[in-house]
């Protein structure tokens, strides 16, 4: 039986009798009532476990996105590793969040390298699970097609584009790395926003924007 019901019955059944107010059967009675209002007069809370995760897995269907993730990992090959690590890190603000080794036979059967083993050094923005991954390796080569200079020298991705809260510190991290602005950068979009055009060791590409303090 309910514990408010039990709480109920024994209510009613010293309310049939005849008590006077200054009896110990009447404060009790008082505090069972009050015990009764208070537990109906307060919402309840479902604990059904069973409920809730079915409501998770809905909610899931409903989804109708066929990706788990909302965010993308980019491989990026460098002619020198260790430069093209201190530059994402020292003055775009990347941090180094781990790695990982690929072997021989995952190099071959993957299709990747058709063989030979690698080593790639995670970057991130920010060292969140969500954030996308900025993955760096090298083969210890140059690359095979003259040095862009324009976004339009060459096939395949040019840039990226890179949200700041302030351009400031950026603009201090490259003049203190000696690292070339490009054309007549820093200029400012039409929303008032500042522009930051640089290329990373190997010539890609990168864009800054954002407020200019």
């Amino acid at each position: 039986m309910h514990s408010s019901i039990r709480i109920f019955l024994v209510i009613r059944k010293f309310l049939n009798m005849n008590i006077k107010l200054n009896n110990p059967s009447f404060i009790i009675i008082s505090l069972l009532m009050a015990v009764f209002l208070s537990y109906c007069s307060e919402p309840q809370k479902s604990t059904d476990t069973g409920e809730a995760a079915s409501v998770g897995v809905a909610a899931i269907a409903e989804d109708p996105s066929e990706f788990p993730m909302g965010s993308i990992q980019i491989g990026v090959i460098c002619s020198d590793l260790q430069k093209s690590i201190d530059f994402y890190t020292g003055v775009i603000g990347m941090v180094k969040t781990g790695g990982f080794s690929v072997d021989e036979a995952f190099a071959e059967k993957s299709g990747l390298t058709g063989g030979v083993p690698f080593d790639v050094t995670v970057l991130k923005l920010k060292d969140m699970p969500e954030a996308a991954e900025w993955k760096l390796m090298s083969f210890g080569k140059e690359a095979a097609h003259p040095p862009q200079k324009y976004i339009l020298d060459d096939i395949g991705m040019q840039y990226i584009t890179i949200f700041v809260r302030s351009m400031k510190p950026f603009l201090e991290r490259i003049n203190n790395h000696n690292v070339d602005l490009l054309e007549e950068t820093p200029t400012f979009l039409e929303d008032g926003r500042q522009f930051v055009l640089v290329q990373d060791p190997d010539g890609n590409f990168i864009e800054l924007i954002g407020p200019a303090e």
